[in-house]
């Protein structure tokens, strides 16, 4: 190896150490080797930056648009609230969740699922108390072993049938049987089946429980929030335990007030008329999930409620926490004296005192200096009432405050249209992508504001930054070189012990570059590798093609070997040894079951 090789290995294996410690985000991580290898002339300025250039990358980003729009049009709780239910327990949300991810990733592209289903675990992880934590590592794995049971399931399948192709087309006289549909499917089954089971039955013992290291040094604030049933809410006629508003996670159902009588203690059997208003006590981020439930509105401050189309007129508003400042002119109002609609254009939600749990209708609490109001508002109430002297304080919480449920039919047409064209080949999942992100912003199911606040770009950064590092691994032959010597090396025992000596050093070298240089880029570069192998020992390539998509998409021991990895890892609180102690017998295991049935199959 040159001395570019040898600088590139280094680099890496300071960028693992790096990454390994989680002493610094992975972003700064990679991005800090790719700068090492820019400053020793390792990489030009154009090889570095061609990973932020790639279609998976751009792929990846639009897809996080696209999921933001199911979840502001609120078409993925319409979507997959009967899939998911409510689970008790951690074991019973992951059957729920992984056996129907496995099953769709055969037919649809992996990356778009997990993407779509980021935004439903976060809700189902607050709804049930569950950790996000035990849910996004197996949501991931799961596509991704769905993905290697058909040829569209994920695009190493279609590299590697690219390359096939590619071969026939140049060596006419050589011609190696080409991928179809099912071709992989054989294999491919079994190793989902092997690759979920495990998921189930180990997930609980070995996947962190991050919710335990939340700091809970301060007392949260608690709200006294009051929301209305509307006619057309899909509560109405349901019991309370029907219509999921019992064992709400940082919330107490204080009573229910009826316009001929108020119920203190309120059981699970208590059915909801329209019109009656719920006062719940409770965190801000659980009033605010109530308030993505369709057909519930804030009655805080006004005792008769809104016309039947105010959910469209909440559409695309936003939740606002408030502090009352010592001069405000509503000081010894009451909320609904204070005419908070008519003086702000915002509704109130809740109200916080030190703690308080407010007696009687919040319409009649008096406002004092330091009362904290939760108000619904307009995009750009917190930035117009910042640095009023009304406030002390104002902060606008994370997410809408009421989804635009009118437009959620119109983001399920679109993302269907999205798969379709996809899955069938007629558009490229990148174009797909792309023109399904500006159809749902040109539709209005979401802003051009959310679409940029949905990106998250600690994810992109690293995924860029790994395709250039990956790019320097094939251009200094470092690669290249790893793989022939290992190869080489056990060339000698294949003789004694067979095919299955050489597919499985070929699926574990697949392994660590896919842990390098990611999953296509590792099927790529150990294509012609295999099959100048098997053809100098006359073997049927066909077990090694298969067997080299399969390792290329089965890496679950980093972050960094396939996209999903990266994109759970910010959500889930993930550290490095997370993937290595979850996804390290995980890969072990796919291996023996592939490595041992190819050769029996093909």
């Amino acid at each position: 190896m040159g001395i570019d090789a040898w600088i590139t290995l280094i680099t890496i294996l300071l960028m693992f150490a790096g990454l390994m410690s989680g002493r610094v985000g992975a972003d700064i991580v990679v991005v800090a080797a790719m700068a090492a290898l820019l400053v020793t002339g390792v990489l030009t300025p154009a090889d570095a930056l061609r990973g932020f250039a790639s279609p998976p990358l751009a792929t990846v980003a639009v897809l996080y648009v696209v999921a933001a729009a199911l979840k502001e049009t609120g078409a993925l709780a319409l979507a997959t609230r009967a899939l998911l239910g409510t689970p008790k327990t951690a074991l019973a949300a992951q059957a729920r969740l992984v056996l129907p991810v496995g099953v769709l990733s055969g037919v649809v592209n992996n990356t778009p699922i997990v993407a779509m289903f980021l935004p439903v675990i976060d809700g189902l992880s607050r709804r049930t108390g569950i950790p996000a934590s035990r849910l996004l590592l197996p949501l991931s794995y799961a596509a991704i072993l769905g993905g290697v049971c058909t040829l569209i399931g994920t695009s190493t399948n279609l590299v590697v049938d690219g390359m096939i192709k590619a071969h026939n087309a140049a060596r006419p006289d050589d011609i190696i049987p080409e991928f179809g549909m099912f071709t992989i499917t054989p294999i491919g089954v079994p190793v989902a089946i092997a690759g979920l089971a495990y998921i189930l039955l180990l997930g609980r013992r070995l996947l962190p429980d991050r919710s335990a290291n939340e700091p809970e040094a301060h007392a949260p604030r608690r709200y006294t929030a009051a929301l209305r049933v509307l006619p057309t809410s899909p509560v109405v006629g349901k019991t309370l335990e029907a219509a999921g508003l019992r064992h709400l996670p940082g919330l107490f159902l204080s009573r229910i007030e009826r316009a001929s009588e108020t119920i203190i203690a309120v059981g699970p059997e208590e059915v909801l008329h329209a019109g009656d208003v719920l006062v719940f006590v409770g965190v801000v981020e659980s009033v605010a999930d109530l308030q993505q439930i369709k057909g519930l509105e804030p009655a805080g401050d006004d005792p008769q409620g809104d016309s039947d189309d105010s959910t469209r007129r909440r559409s695309g508003n936003r939740l606002i926490e408030a502090v009352i400042g010592r001069d405000s002119p509503i000081l010894g109002m009451t909320v609904r004296e204070a005419g908070i609609r008519t003086r702000y254009g915002a509704v109130v939600v809740g109200v916080h005192r030190q703690g308080q749990r407010k007696k009687g209708k919040i319409g009649d609490v008096i406002l004092r200096p330091g009362d904290t109001l939760l108000m619904e508002a307009a995009p750009g109430f917190a930035r117009r009432h910042r640095n009023s002297s009304d406030f002390t304080l104002v902060s606008e919480v994370e997410g809408a405050a009421a989804p635009r449920h009118e437009k959620s039919w119109i983001a399920l047409a679109i993302l269907i249209a999205m798969v379709a064209l996809a899955g069938t080949g007629v558009l490229d999942m990148f174009v797909a992508a792309l023109l399904a992100g500006g159809a749902l912003i040109a539709t209005r199911c979401l802003t051009g504001q959310t679409a940029r606040k949905s990106l998250d770009w600690t994810v992109l950064v690293v995924i860029g930054g790994a395709l250039g590092i990956g790019g320097a691994m094939e251009k200094t032959g470092l690669a290249a070189s790893i793989a022939h010597a290992v190869l080489g090396a056990v060339d000698p025992l294949s003789a004694l012990l067979g095919p299955w000596v050489l597919l499985a050093v070929a699926y574990l070298l697949t392994l660590a570059f896919t842990a390098t240089i990611s999953n296509n880029a590792a099927a790529a570069l150990m294509f012609p590798i295999l099959l100048e192998l098997a053809s100098a020992r006359g073997l049927d390539f066909r077990p090694f093609a298969v067997c080299l998509a399969v390792a290329a998409s089965c890496e679950f021991f980093t972050p960094i070997g396939y996209q999903t990895n990266l994109m759970v890892m910010g959500p889930g609180g993930y550290k490095w040894i997370d993937y290595l102690r979850f996804g390290g017998p995980l890969t072990i295991l796919c291996g023996i079951v592939c490595v041992g049935l190819a050769p029996l199959l093909y």
